[in-house]
């Protein structure tokens, strides 16, 4: 049944000027109330609308600031021109343990600083978690470990790892001098816990760093990450 003249909605009238200024005004709060979040966590991203739309190998990796083990923050845009290794940990897991206990990861870690990578080992793991380890403990850990990294990160909010679709420790992502994403995946070819498949396995971080510094294509640029599942903030 449609209103009568005098009181039928014109587009010109007072009333839809009034609900599109409500709107807009709406609008404007929700932005500064998800900015306001986004300052006040650890992990704060610099990117815009696609913050959460994990990249594909061949895009820009999302810049981040994060504070590390230390209490230091590391800006991902500032080693512009450095290739990054971004690794996902968590010392609770046993594919993560498999990893360091060997050697294997370390070694990785030092190969890879050796040529000027600069190396991000980061901790999604939400605080409630029961293997959560606070930066104190986790800094201890990785330096029972000899582990080589340039920074931990810490990443309790897992703003982070959603970002780049992080989904296993280990995961790993390096990105080129560019800032574009050159690979993603596992770190290497065995998805084992078994520290005995290492000396059989392709280590894919070690063969794409060194393809890519040979300026070579990455034979494997894409591959499956295997480990456990990183227990994310709910």
């Amino acid at each position: 049944m449609s209103l009568p003249p005098s009181t039928e909605l014109r587009p010109d009238s007072r009333s839809v000027r009034a609900a599109r200024r409500a709107r807009a005004a709406l609008s404007r709060a929700s932005r500064r109330a998800v900015m306001a979040a986004a300052v006040a966590l650890g992990a704060t991203f610099l990117v815009s609308n696609n913050a959460f739309a994990a990249p594909a190998v061949g895009q820009q990796a999302p810049d981040f600031v994060a504070v590390d083990t230390s209490g230091a923050k590391h800006k991902l845009s500032d080693f512009a021109g450095k290739f990054v290794v971004l690794e996902w940990t968590n010392p609770g897991c046993p594919f993560v343990r498999k990893h360091y206990g060997s050697g294997n990861m370390p070694a990785t870690q030092k190969a890879a600083t050796d040529k000027g990578v600069v190396w991000l080992a980061i901790n999604s793991t939400e605080r409630a978690a029961s293997d959560y380890l606070k930066p104190a403990a986790l800094a201890d850990w990785m330096k029972s470990q000899s582990a080589a990294p340039t920074a931990v990160l810490m990443d309790e909010d897992g703003m982070i790892g959603q970002a780049y679709g992080a989904r296993t420790t280990p995961h790993i992502f390096i990105i080129d001098p560019k800032g574009t994403l050159v690979y993603a995946g596992g770190i290497d070819s065995i998805a084992s816990a078994r520290a005995d498949d290492i000396k059989t396995a392709v280590n894919y971080v070690n063969q794409a760093l060194g393809e890519a510094f040979g300026n070579k294509p990455i034979t494997a640029a894409s591959t499956r990450p295997y480990g456990c599942s990183i227990k994310y903030k709910t």
